[in-house]
């Protein structure tokens, strides 16, 4: 395979350096008040049009069929504000008697119990093919379950996530019904189209982690927590890929992915205004903020690299799920 073939293959890998190299450069361009205005363009434009991107792509059977499927949306949502929080908590036990500063302890109890952003999840399991619909539901449903438990304004949530995650699914829902025959014939690259979008929200939240200075740590405490986080996150991915492939356990590799993301990633759209309600007036706010600002862009870089070896793995294990299911030719005797 020549280089120019090897590019356009591994385009998107390629994007995430270049989307990273140009925020480090420039961090001020992207980052929040900055000239591309990502608290509105990001927040409100980008993930209005993920959602409307799954409302034209997605079957109203799709989005039914992943209504109905309780058990893992009861999987995803017992793992992320059960089980995570809980493992999380026994680490720190054993990390309490290490000399890493306490605040930061404090701050990844906190990462564990954040609900799934709704963004991230969804747009990875679009890239890898996995179950969206379900993704859709889960994150959508994590953030408003913990949202209006919490002190965070329930109105504010309710109403930013009815109009950049509702509102646009049911208006490309409304579309499709126009132009599914057009849709249907001419396969425009829906896939390719959140990539793109992923590739901004990995530049812009790259852009407010650089220009961020609460992340202004001593090498040796900013290098412990990034190994932890990506422990955390490796680990708990391979944990639910254990689980959710286990024999009879009802999840199609579709819906293994889907698991998979949203079960261990985290938001910071509504982590940071939780820690600033929970821990307002303390003198350490900004050392416990550190690891969800470091989760939030850890998370999507680690899922991107990933996409490509998940989606081969589901593809692989698709086909051979349809092999075992076909009947088998009669012996002649």
């Amino acid at each position: 395979m020549g280089l120019p073939e090897r590019l356009r293959k591994e385009w998107f890998l390629l994007g995430i350096v270049l989307a990273i190299a140009a925020a480090k450069l420039q961090p001020a361009v992207g980052a929040k008040g900055g000239p591309l205005k990502p608290e509105i363009t990001i927040t409100y434009i980008a993930v209005s049009a993920i959602f409307f991107n799954s409302g034209l792509s997605l079957k109203t059977e799709e989005l039914t069929s992943a209504l109905m499927h309780v058990k893992l949306h009861l999987f995803v949502q017992i793992f992320t504000l059960v089980f995570f929080p809980t493992a999380i908590w026994l680490f720190l036990q054993l990390l309490s008697i290490t000399p890493i500063n306490e605040w930061l302890l404090k701050g990844l109890q906190t990462v564990g119990c954040m609900p799934p952003p709704v963004s991230s999840a969804v747009i990875l399991t679009k890239a890898v093919g996995g179950n969206e619909a379900a993704a859709i539901f889960n994150s959508a449903f994590g953030s408003f379950l913990l949202g209006s438990s919490s002190s965070v304004p329930f109105t504010s949530i309710f109403s930013q996530l009815f109009m950049t995650v509702v509102v646009p699914l049911i208006i490309g829902q409304i579309v499709r019904r126009y132009i599914k025959d057009w849709l249907e014939r001419k396969k425009p690259p829906f896939g390719a189209i959140s990539s793109c979008v992923l590739l901004m929200i990995i530049y812009t939240t790259f852009c407010d982690t650089f220009a961020n200075p609460n992340i202004d740590l001593d090498k040796f405490s900013l290098i412990i927590v990034v190994f932890i986080i990506f422990s955390v996150q490796l680990s708990f991915m391979f944990v639910t890929f254990l689980f959710s492939t286990r024999n009879n356990s009802g999840f199609t590799p579709a819906d293994t992915v889907a698991i998979i993301f949203c079960s261990t990633h985290k938001s910071l759209t509504l982590g940071i205004p939780m820690l600033k309600i929970v821990f307002a007036g303390y003198e350490h706010l900004s050392l416990i903020s550190v690891p969800l600002l470091i989760y939030h862009p850890a998370q999507i870089l680690l899922g991107s690299l990933l996409v490509p070896t998940i989606k081969s793995w589901m593809i692989s294990r698709q086909k051979a799920l349809k092999l075992t299911r076909q009947p088998k030719a009669p012996v002649k005797v």
